[in-house]
């Protein structure tokens, strides 16, 4: 699997992409596109990779995705059987940032727009997100020419304001994706996110790289400022703490399920990243919403 650049842009009389999509399941493919991306999920579950970073995604969830920025929407196994008849369905809108010319979104009144395209490069999941925003969204996919495009600038214009969200990619790997980009990196972080939760090794990644393992693991700690031991855990943790909170499997499945060979070796790590127990971080994460 690797880095695949998509071209988003427009094919019709239109200076922006509104597509409904909906498949057996989505595109399970590590792409990146020059386009912001605004995505609302309609049906189905899965895991979200932006960046470094892992999301589960569910229905009613809104992301916007900045420009050049990695990612892949991977749906849940059960979407992938034979004789599956769970619908994979969302809305996607694709939009260059000077859509509407190089200086719209410099103007005072636009202002705070252009500063949401700049949070959005590094991912931005927008929380607690009410039903008629979702809708205004929908229905924006059935207008025409000028009624569309205001009815886009008033969607951005809600959530510019939206005071809620969730940053998906960290400042580090923004900074060594920009720094470093190269089909190597690419190729390697791929290996990672599709294996993360199996067996991985630092060999297998080395040869991917074509390196041998001591100039790889030199190569990989000055791009990712961190092991490539410590950046597998740490993907593996952060996907353990979407297990946990989706509540649907124990302590010692979700170990499993995240990589790990025994409970024991996840507690430990599990503590060293995130600072608690599994046990802990589920208690601190209800306590949370329940003030929420």
């Amino acid at each position: 699997m690797k880095l695949h650049l998509l071209d988003r842009s427009s094919i019709t009389n239109s200076s922006f992409t509104t597509k409904v999509n909906e498949y057996p399941y989505f595109l399970k493919i590590w792409h990146y596109h020059p386009e912001l991306e605004l995505v609302i999920i309609l049906k189905s579950e899965g895991t979200f990779f932006v960046g470094d970073g892992i999301e589960k995604f569910k229905v009613g969830d809104v992301v916007l995705i900045g420009k050049d920025l990695p990612h892949m929407w991977l749906n849940d196994e059960g979407y992938f059987a034979q004789n599956s008849t769970q619908p994979a369905k969302a809305i996607a809108v694709h939009f260059k940032q000077d859509y509407l010319g190089k200086a719209f979104f410099e103007t005072p009144e636009m202002i705070h727009i252009l500063e949401l395209f700049e949070r959005a490069k590094y991912g931005l999941k927008f929380l607690n997100i009410g039903k008629k925003l979702i809708t205004e969204i929908q229905d924006m996919v059935e207008l025409k020419g000028f009624d569309k495009t205001v009815a886009f600038l008033i969607i951005l214009n809600k959530l510019a304001k939206h005071t809620k969200t969730k940053r998906l990619a960290s400042q580090g790997y923004i900074n060594s994706y920009k720094s470093t980009k190269s089909d190597t990196q690419d190729k390697v972080q791929a290996y990672i996110f599709k294996n993360f939760n199996k067996e991985i090794s630092l060999e297998t990644a080395a040869n991917i790289a074509h390196m041998n393992t001591s100039a790889f693991s030199r190569y990989f700690k000055r791009v990712n400022r961190k092991t490539f031991s410590q950046y597998v855990t740490e993907i593996r943790i952060g996907y353990a703490c979407k297990l946990l909170i989706e509540n649907k499997f124990n302590i010692a499945a979700i170990s499993y399920e995240s990589g790990f060979k025994n409970i024991s070796n996840f507690n430990r790590q599990f503590k060293i990243v995130m600072k608690c127990t599994p046990s802990q971080y589920l208690k601190k994460y209800k306590v949370n919403t329940s003030i929420i």
